[in-house]
């Protein structure tokens, strides 16, 4: 029995191809989705890991360029 060796693949590669199948089993709008409960428990995270007064200073930061 002969075994076929295939070039290994690159994350890149790895997770394009996950990507692709995601989209394929759930549709693009599951993206959305996710990214959207993503973002609520990151910024939650961050609230609490450094405080409201980090946004203001952050969003003073970003208002100025």
């Amino acid at each position: 029995m002969t075994q076929t060796t295939s070039p290994k693949m690159s994350r890149a590669e790895a997770g394009r191809k996950g990507g692709m199948t995601t989209k394929q089993r759930h549709g693009q709008e599951f993206f959305g989705q996710i990214g959207r409960i993503g973002g609520k428990k990151g910024g939650d995270t961050t609230k609490k890991r450094y405080g409201v007064e980090f946004y203001q200073r952050i969003g003073r930061k970003g208002g100025s360029k």
